[in-house]
């Protein structure tokens, strides 16, 4: 995934990916790359080496499902849709993030000097 400023930490592209979903239902692999890099305001630039390899292991595991379609530029694309266990999962993954940004927020703010009450 080739970023213009910024580095999408490991594990964060499945909960885009299934937020993504969660919030447009179901898309093609080309869809769902412009819709992280259009939220992120360009921030986020996809690289589809990285982004279907997601795909795959986010349907293994059985948090998203696909199906052949049709695109809007009338050619034969996989279509990824979140399933009920990507709903559970999608939950659990934004609890996670919420404990990891709370914890990189003590972190930014200044630390009390050593040995001052």
């Amino acid at each position: 995934m080739a970023t213009r400023e910024t580095d999408v930490m490991q594990g964060t592209l499945d909960l885009l990916v299934l937020k993504t979903l969660e919030a447009m239902g179901a898309l093609h692999g080309w869809g769902i790359a412009r819709r992280i890099e259009q939220v992120s305001e360009d921030a986020i630039r996809m690289n589809h080496g990285t982004l279907y390899p997601a795909l795959v292991r986010l349907e293994q595991r059985g948090w998203i499902k696909s199906q052949w379609g049709v695109s809007e530029n009338n050619r034969r694309a996989r279509f990824y849709s979140l399933t009920a266990k990507g709903k559970k999962q999608l939950g659990v993954q934004e609890e996670r993030w919420e404990r990891v940004s709370a914890i990189v927020a003590r972190f930014r703010r200044p630390f009390p000097e050593e040995g001052a009450t």
